[in-house]
């Protein structure tokens, strides 16, 4: 019986994670911070340790025997301080991957994300080894960049790893994508920014699930590299959001808004936002904004070939598990 961590295992990617190898026989020692779902998972099967990849004794226990490690856990949102976003996607990984190399691990898989290819600027086909924008769009996107830096160096070092860039995930448990989008809609509205037409480029959790089990079982010869990964369906934002709110039988506010407004407010919200932290996020950020606004189409031909992958579940198959989740959260 072969043994994995998960980290992030309490949240929207991990924990299907973490009990998709437990159906498939694996020994799962699943990390988060989230008591009662890891409650959850050990009805599953899976051994559960409450604890943050900041804290390197923590780490430590987790890491202890596993054969692989899966790096779910992340820092992610378009809004928040630098050294919150350093401190867990940067020095987390740190640890992680220093652990992992002395404990020996066969294999370790980070995941990071395809934002660190976004420039506000309309890009197709967006290829593994693209350049790079000069300046990251956020502190997120520059600390997942750092981390993967991270993975690299290790492995360098003797650390077999590779990692993979999924966009936009969503499916049951999300509490990033359309949560968000869901909560827009109760107060002023859906933003649909040049009409809602803007293609947006998604991924099934379940594929992203799939692509990390690839990644176990992937050749030698592909370890050091970083795979994009998505649904290969990329759908207008409108056409996508109409499909979700018929399913949620959920009546749908549309707030159509030019791009360059749609803009000009992020900003002006997220000086407010910095003047008075104390409010949290802004309702609206500039990236939230380009992510909207500016497509950004990922060309997954490399995973497909090198690792066998292809998206078994479809865009209006996963948003109807989320819709069927949702639903079910709500009553």
């Amino acid at each position: 019986m072969k043994r994995a961590l998960v980290t992030g295992a309490t949240g929207g990617l991990g924990r299907p994670l973490a009990m998709r190898l437990a159906s498939e026989g694996w020994e799962v020692t699943a990390m988060g911070r989230q008591e009662e779902i890891g409650a959850t998972l050990e009805a599953g099967g899976v051994r559960f340790i409450k604890g943050d990849i900041r804290d390197e004794r923590s780490v430590e226990v987790a890491c202890a025997g596993q054969d692989v490690v899966y790096h779910c856990a992340a820092l992610s949102s378009p809004w928040g301080r630098y050294r919150d976003f350093y401190s867990s996607n940067v020095q987390g990984t740190k640890n992680l991957v220093d652990r992992a190399a002395r404990s020996k691990v066969e294999r370790f898989i980070h995941v990071s994300t395809p934002s660190i290819y976004f420039n506000y600027i309309p890009r197709y086909e967006v290829h593994e080894n693209d350049p790079l924008p000069v300046k990251p769009a956020n502190h997120y996107a520059a600390t997942k960049l750092l981390a993967e830096q991270v993975v690299m160096d290790a492995h360098s070092n003797g650390l077999p790893s590779i990692m993979i860039r999924p966009r936009a995930i969503f499916g049951p448990h999300d509490q990033t994508l359309f949560p968000r989008i869901v909560a827009a809609n109760a107060k002023r509205g859906v933003p649909m920014i040049n009409n809602g037409q803007v293609l947006i480029d998604l991924t099934c959790v379940d594929n992203v699930v799939d692509a990390l089990l690839l990644c176990e079982s992937a050749p030698e010869a592909v370890l050091g590299r970083a795979y994009n990964i998505s649904n290969g369906d990329p759908r207008p934002f409108a056409e996508l959001v109409s499909t979700l709110f018929d399913m949620l039988d959920m009546p749908l506010h549309r707030l159509n808004i030019s791009y360059r407004t749609a803009y000009g407010a992020a900003a002006l919200l997220e000086g407010v936002h910095r003047f008075i932290p104390a409010l949290g996020e802004p309702m609206l950020t500039r990236y939230t904004v380009g992510s909207l606004g500016v497509p950004q189409i990922l060309n997954i031909n490399d995973a497909r070939e090198q690792l066998g992958y292809t998206p078994r579940v479809s865009i209006e198959e996963g948003l109807q598990q989320f819709a069927d989740w949702w639903r079910a959260e709500s009553c």
